[in-house]
C-alpha cells in the first residue's frame, strides 16, 4: 500500500513510519528470488534459521516461515529440488549454528551434550504454513526431545516445555 506515493526508498520510509505511528503493522518483503535462495544456501557457512518472532497459535498473521522454515528446506530443496544433500542441511541446522554462537553443548549427538533430537521421515516432511494460513505447523516432524525431555509423539506437542533460555552459555 503506497498511500500515493512513489516507489521511491524516502516515501516508502514515509509510508512505514506513518503505519507505526498509528498502531504498528507487520509486512512481508519479497527482496530475494528463488535463484537467490538455492545460490545462498548452496554456501557452506549459511545456516538455516527463522528470524521470525514467537508465534501464539491462531493469533495475527505471521509469516510462514514461523512455522515452516527447516521443513521447507528439507522438503522442497534437500527432496524436491536436490539443492543440496539432507546431511548438509542438517549440519547448517544444528552443529555449524552452535559452533557459531559457541553453544559447547548443542547441535552434534554425542555424550555429555544436551539431548536435543528431532525424528522425521525425509520422504513426507513439509511445511504446511502460507501466507493465506500462516499458522499451520509443518508435517513429517514424528518424535522431539529437547534436553532429552519428550516434547512432540507423533507429530503432537504433549506439552512438555523442557526448552530454556540460554544466556552466557
Amino acid at each position: 500500500m503506497m498511500k500515493g506515493r512513489r516507489h521511491k526508498a524516502k516515501e516508502e520510509a514515509e509510508t512505514i513510519i506513518e503505519i507505526m505511528t498509528n498502531g504498528g503493522a507487520s509486512a512481508v518483503f519479497h527482496g530475494m528470488g528463488e535463484e537467490d535462495v538455492r545460490r545462498i544456501m548452496q554456501y557452506p557457512f549459511n545456516m538455516f534459521a527463522s528470524d521470525a518472532s514467537i508465534r501464539v497459535f491462531n493469533q495475527g498473521v505471521p509469516h510462514p516461515r514461523g512455522y515452516g522454515t527447516n521443513a521447507r528446506v528439507l522438503g522442497k530443496y534437500v527432496r524436491e529440488e536436490k539443492v543440496i544433500s539432507l546431511e548438509e542441511a542438517i549440519r547448517k541446522m544444528t552443529s555449524l549454528p552452535a559452533q557459531k554462537f559457541q553453544l559447547r553443548d548443542r547441535g552434534l549427538l554425542k555424550e555429555g551434550m544436551a539431548a536435543d533430537i528431532v525424528i522425521f521421515d525425509e520422504k513426507q516432511v513439509a511445511d504446511q504454513a502460507t501466507y493465506k494460513s500462516p499458522h499451520a505447523y509443518s508435517k513429517g516432524f514424528h518424535y522431539v526431545l529437547v534436553n532429552g525431555r519428550l516434547t512432540v509423539e507423533r507429530e503432537k506437542h504433549i506439552g512438555t516445555r523442557a526448552g530454556r533460555a540460554l544466556y552466557n552459555h
